[in-house]
């Protein structure tokens, strides 16, 4: 059994009867987010050997937290059973403890938890509501965090706030998304000669080095394309093979990693770099011409990604956007964990970036 439907029998057979058993007046939301590769259905036997298990959070408003929290997790110890579906609901060898702080509670004995809204906002993303979000804020979200909150399932949402939340960070707004798309584009530009260039003085391994970094950019462009989160490396190339235009950039990628000669490495590239922009101008956004070719006068083959990156710029209407250096969101930015799942932090390089690019930014910064 895949660990949402572990989870949701969890609820269904054992949390929801208990709790309108022992507090019939709550109004409450049930889920399974936040974190683990059962959100994506990508957990098999290897996965449960770490924060595996039957395990629900449960939302509540602030004050029914205050009320009936601290009382509720340590009745749930004493009446929960040892095993579901012969899976131990205690904790486990698990990496996440037990919630507990202000706004979570939870208890070593079993996967029950219970939250504030306003808290699991806060701790995955240092904001209290979804409501208004500024495009600084968006750019300082980490792809993996908000496809954690967004991904795994409901099981029940009494007042809707909980569904309305995922709802609203489910993609980013246009004009972020042209922006991101923008600042891919210019990543691309960057290093797309530097394969040739390695190559053509014999740096064979850097050659391969900068096609893989190059392969990365691609396939996180064809999650940007497709209007998906991009999860963390781990599950990066399983959930990318679900996208729609994996189809068409696996054979190219796959050629340009697997290739001995520096040119025909290149060229592959340029192939999958064809087919994103075919794909951009299918969507009707941000289009322009491809042309693949020399890079200059250097033999090196190219796409005109320059052109690609004023188009996306083109298409950003908010004034705000459009003055953030053509940098990159955090993901884009960098790939180091311990920044990305670090939500304050975030909120606070990001802001630093593009404010130094930015006068419209420069007088938010503490």
């Amino acid at each position: 059994m895949q660990g949402i439907e572990l989870s949701r029998g969890f609820y269904a057979d054992v949390v929801r009867p208990w709790l309108a058993k022992v507090a019939p007046e709550l109004r409450y939301a049930a889920a399974l987010i936040g974190y683990g590769s059962e959100l994506l259905g990508f957990d098999d036997e290897t996965s449960r050997d770490h924060n595996w298990g039957p395990r629900v959070l449960i939302i509540l408003s602030r004050d029914q937290f205050e009320q009936h929290t601290r009382r509720l997790v340590g009745e749930f110890s004493e009446v929960a059973p040892a095993n579901y579906h012969g899976e131990p609901i205690g904790w486990r060898s698990r990496p996440h403890a037990p919630a507990n702080g202000a706004g979570a509670a939870g208890a070593v004995e079993h996967g029950l938890e219970f939250h504030t809204l306003e808290a699991l906002l806060d701790a995955h993303f240092a904001v209290r509501s979804v409501d208004n979000l500024t495009a600084v804020q968006w750019v300082g979200f980490a792809e993996q965090k908000l496809l954690a909150f967004t991904a795994g399932a409901v099981f029940h949402d009494d007042d809707g706030r909980l569904s309305l939340a995922r709802q609203r960070l489910d993609y980013f707004p246009d004009d972020v998304w042209f922006y991101k798309i923008a600042c891919q584009w210019r990543r691309i530009a960057e290093e797309q000669a530097f394969v040739g260039r390695a190559g053509q003085v014999g740096d064979d391994l850097g050659s391969r080095v900068i096609a893989a970094r190059l392969v990365r950019d691609v396939m996180r462009m064809g999650f940007l394309l497709e209007r998906r989160y991009a999860p963390y490396s781990k599950w990066f190339g399983s959930s990318f093979a679900r996208l729609p235009i994996s189809g068409v950039l696996v054979p190219h990628l796959e050629r340009a990693l697997n290739s001995r000669d520096w040119r025909d490495r290149q060229d592959a590239l340029a192939q999958a770099y064809l087919e994103l922009a075919k794909r951009q101008n299918s969507l009707g956004i941000a289009r322009f011409e491809p042309v693949i070719g020399p890079y200059h006068e250097r033999p090196f083959t190219t796409i005109n990604a320059d052109d690609a990156v004023v188009a996306a710029q083109s298409a950003i209407s908010d004034a705000t956007i459009k003055q953030l250096p053509v940098i990159g969101s955090l993901d884009q930015v960098s790939d180091l964990t311990p920044l990305l799942e670090d939500a304050p932090l975030s909120q606070r390089m990001m802001l630093q970036l593009g404010a130094a690019g930015s006068d419209a930014l420069r007088s938010r910064i503490p």
